[in-house]
């Protein structure tokens, strides 16, 4: 009977059988920061928010100069960047400190950033697990990111190879600015 009850929760907070009123939504997560504290989509809604995949051994890493630049062009209309540091594929840094220690010293990252996170498969935090279910999207790789609106809608969602730079991002971002 236990089992039944859990994988009952489980599936209502996937959002699998879940009516329009129980229905998760971005504003109910929550992310650990890196050094402490808690992030808090609720918090931010209103405001458009760039949730980032990321890894410091990456191929792909030289993008967190990008998103630091995208951060600093748009935070004062209200844009949101929130890295989420992810050993998922092999490519993250044993830990926290070490990853905030590496983020600062050779990005100068000050945008939000998440304790080290499963971003794929039955570990995955909470924001991840939505995003499968509710809207097909499972990160393949580091540095996929996940546009949401200040509605709390998925407004895009893109892999590696789109930068942070791109115009698909920046049109969406400008957008919802306007």
């Amino acid at each position: 009977m236990r089992r039944v009850a859990l994988v009952a929760a489980v599936a209502g907070m996937l959002g699998f059988g879940a009516t329009p009123s129980d229905a998760v939504a971005p504003q109910d997560f929550t992310f650990t920061g890196i050094e402490g504290g808690t992030y808090s989509m609720a918090a931010w809604k209103g405001h458009p928010v760039l949730v980032v995949n990321t890894a410091s051994l990456c191929g792909f890493t030289p993008q967190y100069a990008g998103l630091q630049k995208l951060y600093d062009t748009y935070k004062a209309r209200g844009l949101v960047v929130l890295a989420v540091p992810s050993d998922d594929f092999n490519q993250e840094l044993g830990s926290n400190a070490q990853v905030h220690q590496f983020c600062e010293a050779n990005f100068a990252l000050t945008l939000p950033m998440s304790e080290i996170s499963h971003v794929t498969g039955p570990q995955a935090i909470p924001f991840y697990k939505w995003m499968a279910a509710e809207h097909g999207f499972t990160p393949g790789w580091n540095f996929n990111k996940v546009l949401i609106g200040p509605d709390g809608q998925v407004v895009g969602t893109w892999g590696s190879l789109t930068g942070p730079d791109s115009p698909k991002i920046t049109g969406k971002i400008e957008a919802l600015l306007n």
